[in-house]
C-alpha cells in the first residue's frame, strides 16, 4: 500500500497530473504506451463489451490499409480487464478513466514488491529480509522498474504476476520438497533417476498453463514449438521409462548417463517433430539481430541497425553497475550468489561420488545452504536472468528485482553465514551463535546506512514540484482535432503516430510496434522523409499508404545525438547507400538534399507535391497534394 501510494504521489509531483487538461495528461503517454492506453479509451467508448472486443480484434481504424487483431498483436488483455472493472464497479461515476487505469498499475506494483518481500521472507525465515528487499528495490528503481516513465508498458502488468509465481513456487519447493533429490531442476533430472510426484505436479501445471496461453493468444504456435515444452514432455516420458535400481551401484551410475542422454535426445526429437507438424513462423529477424549484435554478421538494414542502436537492446552501461554498487546491492549479491553456487556444486559432486541420498532435512549446524531445493532453483534462475541482462539492458528490469531479493535473503540467512564459517573452519567463536548474530546485525547496519543516505533523497523527490511541459505537441494535437478532416490519414515517426492515435483518434500509417514485419517495413518507409530521397520518391511512398498529411519533426531532422551513426538520418543514409564510410569503400553522396530540410524551403518540386498547412517550433505539417501542379 505504501509503495503504491508513493508511486501515485511521485507521479503527481512529476507531471502535475491533477492540474492538467485531458489532452496534456494523455501526452505524458509516449510511443507504444500511448497505443495501449488509446485502446483502453476505445473500449470505454464501445456500446458494449462484446462490440468493443470485436472492433479491437478486427481493427481497421488505426493503421491505413491494414486490418489488425490488436488484442493479439499488442496483448491487450490488461486493457480489456481494466475497462470491464471500470464500468462494472461503477467507477465511472466517481473517478476519471485515466486515474482508474494508472491506479490499477500502481496497485499491481504494490503487489510486485509484496511478492518479492514474501519470497525473501520465505527463503530466509525473517521479515528483515523482506524489508531490505523492498528498500533496495525502491532505492534502485531506475534499474528495477520503468513505471515512472511508461505506465502502460506490458512489463508493468506482467512482472507482478511473475513475482507472485516465483513466490508461490518458492513456498511449494520449501514445504513439499524436503530433500535435494526432489529439486525441480535439470541438474536433478540429469544426475538422479527419480522424478518425484511433487515435481511431476509442477510439470503438469506448466503444460496446462502453456496450452491455456496458446488459446488465449489466439493459437500462438510459437508456444507449441518452444524447446522448453519439448524438454518438459521429455522429462515426463523419461520417468515412464525409468527402472528401479539400487543407488550407488555401477548400474545406477550407468543409468544416470543413459537418463541424461535420453532426456536430451527426446527433447531435440520432440522439438523437430513439433516444428514439422505445427504451422509456425520462423523468427528469422531475431536470429539476424543476434548475429549482428554478437559481431557474427554485418548489415546495412535500417530496421536492424535502428534496433541495435536502442539503449534498451544494448549491453548494460558502467553506470548501471556503479549505481548498484553505490547502494551496496551488487557486492552483497555477488557474495550471496558465489556462496550459494559453490555450496550447490559441492552438494552435487558429493551426491555423484557417494551415490547416497542426502539428509531429509538440513540443519543450521550442517552449513550446507546449497542443499535446499528453493535455493538451488533461485541460484540457477538468477544466473540465467543475469546472463540475459548482460546481453540486453532492457532485461535488467527482470533481473535486478531478483538481485534485490536474493541479496537480502542471503545477508539475513544464518545458514549462509554458517556455510561460510564451515569453509573457513572458524574455531575461536561458536559458529552457530555468530551466524545468528550476523544474520541480524548485517541487515540492520545495511538498513540504517541506506536510511541515512537515501531516505532524504526520496523525501526530496516527493516534495519537489516537477513539470512536464510540451506546448508544441499540445498545439499540434489541438490543430489536428480542429482542422484536419475526420477521415484524414497522418504519416510521421511511429512514436508520434502513437500519440496522435491516442489524443485525436485519427488514422495513421504506422505504429511503434516491432513484432510485425509489415509494420516494421512501414516504419522504415515512412522514415524515408528524413533521408536524401527526391520529392517524387517520398510522395510515392506516402500515397501508397493513402496518407493525407505528413508531419516532419525538427528533433529528428536536425538531430545531433550523442552517438554518431545511430541517428535516424545516419542509419537511413547507410541503408540507402547515400553515405558509405567503411574502410576500403568510397564515400558517395545522393544527388538529392535531405528531404526534411528541403521541403521546408518551399521551392519546386517540393511545393508541387506538398503544401505546408501548419508549423511550430517542433513540428511541420504538410498536406499531401492529390492533384499535382508543377510550378516553374
Amino acid at each position: 500500500m505504501m509503495y503504491a501510494l508513493y508511486l501515485s504521489a511521485y507521479h503527481e509531483r512529476k507531471f502535475w497530473f491533477s492540474n492538467r487538461q485531458e489532452l496534456e495528461r494523455e501526452i505524458t503517454f509516449q510511443g507504444d504506451s500511448a497505443i495501449y492506453y488509446s485502446y483502453y479509451k476505445d473500449m470505454l467508448k464501445a456500446p458494449s463489451f462484446e462490440r468493443g472486443v470485436y472492433e479491437l480484434t478486427h481493427n481497421n481504424k488505426t493503421v491505413s490499409l491494414k486490418t489488425i487483431n490488436a488484442v493479439q498483436q499488442m496483448s491487450l488483455y490488461p486493457e480489456l480487464i481494466a475497462s470491464v472493472l471500470y464500468q462494472a464497479t461503477g467507477s465511472n461515476e466517481i473517478i476519471e478513466p485515466v486515474y482508474f487505469y494508472i491506479g490499477i498499475v500502481f496497485g499491481l506494483q504494490g503487489i510486485y514488491v509484496t511478492a518479492l518481500f514474501v519470497t525473501s521472507w520465505l527463503m530466509s525465515g525473517t521479515w528483515l529480509a523482506g524489508m531490505l528487499t523492498v528498500a533496495w528495490f525502491i532505492i534502485n528503481r531506475v534499474d528495477t522498474t520503468r513505471i515512472e516513465y511508461s505506465i502502460p508498458l506490458r512489463e508493468n502488468w506482467a512482472l507482478p504476476y511473475f513475482a507472485c509465481q516465483v513466490a508461490a513456487l518458492t513456498g511449494y519447493l520449501k514445504s513439499n520438497l524436503n530433500s535435494y533429490g526432489e529439486v525441480l531442476l535439470l541438474v536433478d533430472e540429469c544426475f538422479n533417476l527419480h522424478i518425484y510426484d511433487d515435481v511431476h505436479e509442477v510439470y503438469k501445471i506448466y503444460i496446462f498453463s502453456l496450452f491455456l496461453g496458446y488459446l488465449l493468444q489466439f493459437e500462438n504456435s510459437a508456444l507449441l514449438v518452444s524447446p522448453l515444452l519439448s524438454f518438459v514432455i521429455a522429462l515426463m516420458l523419461a520417468k515412464c521409462l525409468q527402472l528401479n535400481v539400487k543407488k550407488g551401484t555401477f548400474v545406477a551410475k550407468i543409468m544416470k548417463v543413459i537418463n541424461f542422454y535420453l532426456v536430451c535426445t527426446l527433447t531435440v526429437t520432440l522439438n523437430i517433430i513439433m516444428k514439422m507438424f505445427v504451422p509456425h513462423k520462423e523468427n528469422g529477424h531475431m536470429l539476424k539481430f543476434l548475429e549482428v549484435k554478437f559481431g557474427l554478421n554485418m548489415t546495412k538494414n535500417f530496421t536492424m541497425n535502428w534496433l541495435l542502436c536502442q539503449e534498451s537492446l544494448q549491453a548494460p552501461s558502467q553506470e548501471f553497475f556503479l549505481r548498484l554498487t553505490q547502494s551496496s546491492l551488487l557486492p552483497f549479491y555477488i557474495l550471496v550468489l558465489i556462496t550459494c553456487f559453490l555450496s550447490m556444486i559441492q552438494v552435487i559432486f558429493r551426491r555423484i561420488n557417494s551415490g547416497k541420498s542426502l539428509k531429509e532435512t538440513v540443519t543450521l549446524e550442517d552449513g550446507q545452504i546449497g542443499e535446499r531445493p528453493e535455493i538451488i532453483y533461485h541460484v540457477i534462475h538468477t544466473i540465467l536472468l543475469g546472463s540475459l541482462a548482460m546481453i540486453i539492458e532492457g532485461l535488467k528490469y527482470l533481473w535486478t528485482p531478483y538481485v534485490c531479493m536474493l541479496a537480502a535473503f542471503g545477508v539475513c540467512s544464518p545458514e549462509l553465514w554458517m556455510t561460510l564459517f564451515k569453509w573457513l573452519r572458524l574455531r575461536t567463536v561458536h559458529p552457530v551463535l555468530l551466524a545468528l548474530i550476523l544474520s541480524m546485525a548485517v541487515p540492520t547496519i545495511i538498513g540504517l546506512s541506506l536510511w541515512k543516505e537515501f531516505f532524504p533523497r526520496l523525501m526530496t523527490e516527493l516534495m519537489e514540484l516537477q513539470e512536464f511541459y510540451d506546448p508544441d505537441t499540445v498545439e499540434l494535437m489541438t490543430w489536428i482535432k480542429r482542422q484536419a478532416p475526420v477521415a484524414a490519414v497522418f504519416a510521421g515517426s511511429p512514436q508520434l503516430m502513437g500519440v496522435i492515435k491516442l489524443c485525436t483518434g485519427w488514422m495513421v500509417t504506422s505504429l511503434p510496434l516491432y513484432n510485425d514485419d509489415d509494420l516494421l517495413k512501414r516504419n522504415e518507409n515512412i522514415y524515408q522523409i528524413y533521408s536524401k530521397r527526391s520529392a517524387e520518391d517520398i510522395y510515392k511512398i506516402l500515397t501508397s499508404y493513402k496518407a493525407n498529411y505528413l508531419i516532419v519533426e525538427d528533433a529528428i531532422c536536425s538531430e545531433v545525438g550523442p552517438v554518431r551513426g545511430c541517428r535516424v538520418k545516419d542509419l537511413l543514409d547507410i541503408a540507402n547507400g547515400h553515405v558509405v564510410c567503411e574502410e576500403g569503400d568510397k564515400i558517395t553522396y545522393s544527388k538529392h538534399g535531405r528531404f526534411c530540410h528541403e521541403v521546408k524551403i518551399n521551392y519546386s518540386p517540393y511545393v508541387n507535391y506538398f503544401t505546408r498547412v501548419y508549423w511550430n517550433r517542433s513540428y511541420f505539417v504538410y498536406k499531401i497534394n492529390t492533384v499535382i501542379s508543377f510550378q516553374s
